[in-house]
């Protein structure tokens, strides 16, 4: 039996996790805050938290504040056999019916009556997809026909509006003057 679907631009659910932890748990909402991310998730922090960037460099900005992910991959996911559900490849906010992917850089993305997340690139998901699920990080970085990697795990953005969020908010999409920035990996 399948859940129905939310209407589209749609937040499906919402997750963090104040420990260092690959899965979130879902939470009844979530608390955005302007130019830190989610209040009490690990990630969040106007310089970089994800261990692998803090090696490279620690004072470098944050533009991994927020992770978002749309349901529809999580769906496709479960139908090749992969166990996922919201939360479970570390992101905050799962979406339905917003193409996350083909956003220019720069997307403002309206959360709920208040939160403003603004899009800053893809997630370069790392190699503990596989412990997770084997040949899940295959999956979610193939290459296309042309040999190029695509980036399917979500997007990344910053908080520039505090607001609280959660599953059943409004999505509302406001692209960025053109000419449009692709989305690259941050």
């Amino acid at each position: 039996m399948s859940t129905p679907h939310p209407a589209p631009g749609t937040v499906k659910a919402v997750s963090s996790n104040a420990e260092y932890s690959f899965t979130k748990p879902n939470r009844g909402s979530i608390r955005l805050l302007a130019g830190l991310g989610v209040e009490g998730d690990v990630h969040a922090g106007v310089t970089v938290k994800h261990r692998s960037r803090v090696a490279r460099d620690p004072d470098q900005p944050n533009l991994r504040q927020v992770h978002l992910m749309h349901d529809e991959l999580h769906e496709e996911l479960r139908a090749e056999g992969h166990a996922v559900v919201p939360g479970s490849l570390g992101e905050n906010i799962t979406t339905y019916g917003v193409d996350l992917l083909g956003l220019p850089t720069g997307t403002l993305l309206r959360l709920g009556d208040e939160a403003v997340v603004e899009v800053t690139g893809l997630r370069n998901p790392c190699p503990q997809i596989d412990g997770f699920s084997d040949g899940l990080m295959a999956r979610l970085v193939p290459r296309d026909a042309k040999g190029r990697v695509q980036r399917l795990a979500g997007v990344m953005g910053v908080v520039l509006v505090d607001g609280t969020v959660a599953p059943g908010d409004p999505i509302r999409v406001e692209l960025p003057a053109e000419p449009h920035s692709p989305l690259q990996p941050v």
